[in-house]
């Protein structure tokens, strides 16, 4: 049984940055695929990034591609989602996820076995 805790979450406006951190226990957090999700008030939870076990390889969704960095410290049990030049639409509950050496599928909510709490993230405009 894996527990994720986000934190980092808050307010910022348009142009600016957030770091978001998901601490992870109970598990050997080497051998998961970590993702990052987000949902927004009245829409599905979307993939925002994922970081694969093996390789280190990373994906982002097209939304987010080139503004947010996905990143893993294997000895301190964390992945870390670097957010920057934020826009109003990326306002949302952002979710750490953890799927057991997952390599395919990455970008799929059922993918995933652990999930977090989630962290609220507001841009204004």
């Amino acid at each position: 049984q894996v527990q994720l805790v986000e934190s980092g979450g808050g307010l910022v406006q348009a142009g600016g940055s957030l770091r978001l951190s998901c601490a992870a226990s109970g598990g050997t957090f080497s051998k998961y695929t970590m993702g990052w999700f987000r949902q927004a008030p009245g829409k599905e939870r979307e993939f925002v990034a994922a970081l694969i076990w093996s390789g280190g390889l990373t994906y982002y969704g097209d939304s987010v591609k080139g503004r947010f960095t996905i990143s893993r410290d294997n000895a301190k049990n964390t992945v870390t989602l670097q957010m920057n030049s934020l826009k109003p639409e990326d306002t949302a509950v952002y979710y750490c996820a953890a799927a057991w050496k997952m390599s395919i599928s990455y970008d799929r909510v059922d993918a995933y076995n652990y999930w977090g709490q989630g962290t609220q993230v507001t841009v204004s405009s």
